[in-house]
């Protein structure tokens, strides 16, 4: 095998990739409020990225529009959550820490996508926007797996996270109205857990 001849200009833009790479494993870090499934422990940031990745290219079939881009969903959702290395996790429900949740994550994205060369810093800004936006098909069926997926975890975990924060139906069903925009069958199906939920004194009425 023949030996790559680096340049000053690939050798850097390497370097930078590299940076980058590294500096993000601090994902595996940021703790949310969501437990995993058998209620041990809460998820990290990374292993919430994870699965979203997973569900995109599982559930894709089950979106309003006859085809997505999977590739560009699955990018952006595995890039949603890299700004809250600076600015932490922003619990759904704390409408206080809302209030400066979107200047938080702004000073973040620019000093953790900029540490990339600037074609990709770009791509990831603006796939990062969008997701943000949800204006987009794509970015409609991220926003909505981001609200199915602690759903899901919350219903498996009997509840942990609701019962903490003493979360209501009626938050829980506004908060993951989301999924209604990109997926009837989703909708319905996660409707039948809010209602589950509620039976099993998971969730408050």
């Amino acid at each position: 095998m023949e030996e790559v001849e680096f340049t000053k200009d690939s050798m850097e833009r390497l370097k930078q990739q590299i940076e980058f790479i590294v500096e993000v494993d601090k994902l595996k870090q940021i703790y949310r409020q969501t437990y995993i499934a058998d209620g041990t422990r809460k998820e990290n940031d990374a292993e919430h990225s994870w699965h979203l990745a997973l569900m995109v290219f599982l559930l894709a079939e089950h979106t309003f529009e006859q085809k997505i881009d999977i590739l560009r969903t699955m990018k952006m959702v595995i890039i949603h959550d890299l700004v809250e290395i600076d600015a932490g996790d922003t619990y759904c429900y704390d409408e206080a820490a809302f209030l400066d949740k979107e200047e938080r994550e702004r000073k973040a994205a620019t000093r953790i996508f900029n540490l990339l060369p600037a074609d990709q810093a770009k791509e990831i800004w603006e796939l990062w926007e969008e997701f943000e936006e949800v204006r987009t098909p794509e970015a409609r069926f991220a926003a909505a797996l981001d609200r199915l997926q602690p759903l899901l975890l919350n219903y498996a975990s009997e509840g942990i996270s609701w019962q903490e924060h003493e979360v209501r139906r009626s938050q829980a069903l506004q908060r993951n109205n989301y999924i209604e925009n990109s997926s009837k069958v989703l909708w319905d199906y996660a409707l039948r857990i809010l209602d589950e939920a509620v039976k099993k004194g998971y969730l408050k009425d």
